[in-house]
C-alpha cells in the first residue's frame, strides 16, 4: 500500500514536468545543427584544423543535382567552431569540368592537401550498361578521370594554382570496365592519414555502370613516402596498395560485389583498420598488419558480443578520438534488400535517417591490436523519416565533439552530447542500474497475479503549438522506457504482460505474440503504434530483462532484451520500429495491472520519464544479471 502510495505522489509531481512546454531543443535534431554555406548540392563537408586556429571546410558544391554539370570545389573558414563561415574560395571553378569529392590532409608543418577526382579530359560521357543507359551512355562523368590535388600554405585562405595529379595502377577491376583501365572509374569519401612520414589517401576503384550506378566497387590506397616532406609536392612519389592487383572486397564466397567508400584508422601498435560499406546488409571490415601492403580476409562487422552489424548502401565511417577511443557512424539496419535478388545493387540506398553511433576500444588479440565495438546509440535525427543523413566528419575542438554531415541539400555541424559517447566508451564495464527519472518502482513482494501499481503520467509526444495565432501540431521530443523483469512459462500468444489501458482502449500494454515475441503497443483514442522485439530471444521457463525504450524526438520504439538492442535478427531488416508523429500520448489507465493473463511471473517493473540511452538499457541488465 505504502508503495503504491509513494508512486502516485511522485506521479503527481512529475506530470506537470512531464508535459512541460517545450524549451530545450534535442541536441540529436538535425535541425539544431548550425548551416555550413553552400550554393544548393552540399556533399562531403570535412574538416581540418588549421594552425592559426581555424576550422577549414572543403565541400563539393553546385546549383544542380548531385553530378549535374557545374559540380566543384570549395574551401571556407570558420573562427567559432562552425557558427559563421569566411574566406569562401574557389578550388576549382564552377564553370569548368566537374571537381567532386574532396577530403583533407594536413602535414605537421601546417601545409594543407586537398585530394579530389577530376574530369580534366572533359569527357561528357562514359560507357555503361545498357540497360539502363540509354545507347549505353552514362552522362553523369562525376567519378571517372584523374585523381588530383591542391595545396595551401596559408591555413586554406588560398590554394596553389597548379593541379597535380597522382598516378594509380590499375588493378583487375580496372582493367576489366569498358576501357581496359585507359579510363579510370573512381571517388572518394574517405579521409587520408599520415603514417611514419608517409601520406595515405583512399580511393574506391570502380567496375561499370549500370543498375544501382557503381556495378562493383573496391578499395584501395594511395600512399606517398615523402609528400610531407617535399618542397615540391609535384614530384612526390606514390604507390597504390595493397600490393597484387585486387583491392579490399567483401568477404570472399559469401559477399555481393559492392565494396566500397572504406575507412581508415591506424591502431596504437601500428595496425590499419578499415571499414566499408557493401550491398549484403553488413559493413565489412579488415585489418592490414604491414602499413597497407596485404590485408586480413575481410569480414563482416560485429559487435563485442558477437552480434552482426547491419548497415545498407551508406557512408559509414570511423574515427580515433584524441583519447585513443573509437566512434563509428552508421545506420543500424539491413537495407531494403533480398541477399539473392538480382537486382540487389539498387535497393539499399535508402533509411539513411537517424545515424546511430557506436562506441570502440583496443583490445589485444593474437595478430594485434583490434578494435571491440560497442552497441550503438541514435546520434543525429530528422523528423522526417525520409530526409538522408551521411558523409560525416569528427571534430574534437576544446574537449568537445563536433559531427558534420549533409543531407545532399543542407550541410550542418553539431555539437554532440559528451555523456552520451561516455556512455557508450564505458558500456562493456557498466554494472549499475540508472537512477534518473524513474516514476515507477515496483518489485515482487508475494501473492498472485494480477497485482497493480499507480500508472505514472505519460508524456505528450503531439500537441498544439499555443505560441502561434492558427495552434498546429508540435512534436515534442519527450520519452519514456519500461524495464522489466519476468519469465513465462511458456511462450504461448497473448499474455498480458503489463496493462495500462482504459475501458476506451487508450494506453499501452505489453503481450506475447504468436512469433514468440513480445509486443508492445499503444493507443491515444484516435491512432495505435505497435512494435515486437526480435523473434528467437525470448525462452520459456528463464529469467529475461526488457528495456522498452519509446524515443519521441525520432519517434522510434526500441527493445533492448537481454542486454541486446534489437536489429531485427535474419526475420526483418528493422529491429526497431517507428511510430505515427501525430500519436500524442500513451496515457491510459490510471493503474497498471502486472500479470493480467500470464503463464509465469513478473519480478521487477520501472519505468522512467525519458527514454533511456541503450547504455544505460544495457546497464541495467547487467545490474539485474550479477545480482545475488
Amino acid at each position: 500500500m505504502a508503495s503504491n502510495l509513494t508512486t502516485t505522489i511522485l506521479s503527481l509531481l512529475l506530470c506537470a514536468t512531464l508535459n512541460r512546454p517545450l524549451s530545450a531543443q534535442d541536441v540529436r535534431d538535425l535541425k539544431t545543427g548550425t548551416i555550413i554555406p553552400d550554393e544548393t548540392y552540399s556533399d562531403q563537408p570535412y574538416i581540418v584544423k588549421t594552425n592559426d586556429g581555424a576550422w577549414l571546410c572543403v565541400l563539393t558544391t553546385g546549383t544542380g543535382h548531385e553530378g549535374a554539370s557545374g559540380q566543384h570545389i570549395i574551401s571556407q573558414r570558420s573562427l567559432d567552431q562552425g557558427k559563421t563561415w569566411i574566406d569562401k574560395r574557389d578550388i576549382e571553378p564552377g564553370d569548368g569540368p566537374e571537381a567532386s569529392y574532396a577530403v583533407l590532409l594536413k602535414a605537421s608543418s601546417g601545409r594543407i592537401f586537398v585530394f579530389y577526382n577530376h574530369n580534366t579530359d572533359n569527357i561528357r560521357a562514359v560507357k555503361g550498361d545498357n540497360p539502363p543507359y540509354k545507347d549505353g551512355l552514362v552522362k553523369r562523368v562525376d567519378s571517372q578521370g584523374y585523381f588530383v590535388f591542391k595545396y595551401s600554405d596559408d591555413n586554406g585562405k588560398s590554394w596553389s594554382a597548379n593541379r597535380i595529379p597522382i598516378p594509380v595502377r590499375n588493378f583487375e577491376i580496372d582493367r576489366k570496365n569498358p576501357y581496359q583501365g585507359k579510363i579510370q572509374y573512381f571517388w572518394n569519401v574517405g579521409r587520408a592519414f599520415t603514417y611514419k612520414e608517409s601520406a595515405y589517401v583512399p580511393i574506391h576503384k570502380v567496375g561499370g555502370f549500370g543498375d544501382g550506378f557503381f556495378t562493383s566497387s573496391e578499395g584501395a590506397l594511395l600512399q606517398s613516402p615523402d609528400l610531407l616532406t617535399a618542397t615540391d609536392p609535384a614530384q612526390a612519389r606514390w604507390n597504390t596498395l595493397p600490393d597484387g592487383e585486387i583491392g579490399l572486397r567483401t568477404p570472399a564466397g559469401v559477399g555481393g560485389p559492392i565494396a566500397e567508400e572504406q575507412n581508415f584508422v591506424v591502431l596504437s601498435d601500428g595496425s590499419f583498420y578499415c571499414v566499408y560499406r557493401t550491398i549484403d546488409g553488413h559493413p565489412a571490415y579488415s585489418y592490414s598488419r604491414d602499413a597497407g601492403h596485404t590485408w586480413e580476409p575481410p569480414q563482416y562487422l560485429r559487435y563485442g558480443n558477437g552480434q552482426l552489424v547491419k548497415h545498407p548502401r551508406a557512408a559509414n565511417f570511423v574515427w580515433k578520438c584524441e583519447n585513443g577511443k573509437y566512434l563509428y557512424w552508421f545506420h543500424n539496419h539491413g537495407g531494403r534488400f533480398i541477399r539473392e535478388h538480382p537486382n540487389r545493387r539498387n535497393m539499399a540506398y535508402d533509411d539513411r535517417n537517424p545515424a546511430w553511433i557506436s562506441g570502440g576500444l583496443e583490445v589485444d588479440s593474437p595478430k594485434g591490436k583490434i578494435i571491440k565495438w560497442t552497441q550503438p546509440e541514435i546520434l543525429l535525427y530528422d523528423e522526417d523519416p525520409l530526409i538522408r543523413m551521411s558523409y560525416p566528419d569528427l571534430v574534437e575542438d576544446k574537449g568537445a565533439y563536433y559531427i558534420t554531415e549533409t543531407q545532399k541539400d543542407i550541410a550542418r555541424v553539431h555539437k554532440i552530447n559528451e555523456s552520451l559517447l561516455s556512455g557508450l566508451w564505458n558500456q562493456f564495464d557498466n554494472r549499475q542500474k540508472t537512477q534518473a527519472g524513474p516514476v515507477t518502482s515496483w518489485s515482487y513482494q508475494s501473492g498472485k497475479f494480477p497485482q497493480t501499481v499507480a500508472a505514472p503520467a505519460m508524456p505528450e509526444f503531439y500537441r498544439r503549438d499555443t505560441r502561434k495565432l492558427e495552434q498546429p501540431g508540435l512534436n515534442v521530443p519527450n520519452g519514456f522506457t519500461i524495464d522489466l523483469d519476468f519469465t513465462l512459462t511458456n511462450l504461448s500468444d497473448n499474455q498480458i504482460l503489463l496493462d495500462a489501458r482504459d475501458p476506451s482502449g487508450k494506453g499501452w500494454f505489453l503481450r506475447t505474440t504468436d512469433a514468440k515475441t513480445v509486443e508492445f503497443s499503444m493507443n491515444d483514442g484516435r491512432t495505435q503504434a505497435s512494435w515486437p522485439c526480435d523473434q528467437g530471444l525470448l525462452k520459456a521457463n528463464q529469467n529475461h530483462h526488457l528495456s522498452l525504450i519509446v524515443d519521441g524526438g525520432p519517434h522510434i520504439i526500441a527493445f533492448v532484451v537481454d542486454g541486446k538492442l534489437n536489429d531485427g535478427g535474419d526475420t526483418r531488416p528493422f529491429g526497431w520500429g517507428r511510430f505515427n508523429p501525430y500519436l500524442k500520448s500513451a496515457a491510459g489507465a490510471s493503474q497498471i495491472r502486472l500479470g493480467a493473463a500470464i503463464n509465469g511471473r513478473i519480478r521487477q517493473l520501472s519505468i522512467y520519464n525519458r527514454a533511456l540511452t541503450v547504455s544505460e538499457a544495457i546497464g541495467n541488465y547487467q545490474t539485474q544479471k550479477t545480482a545475488p
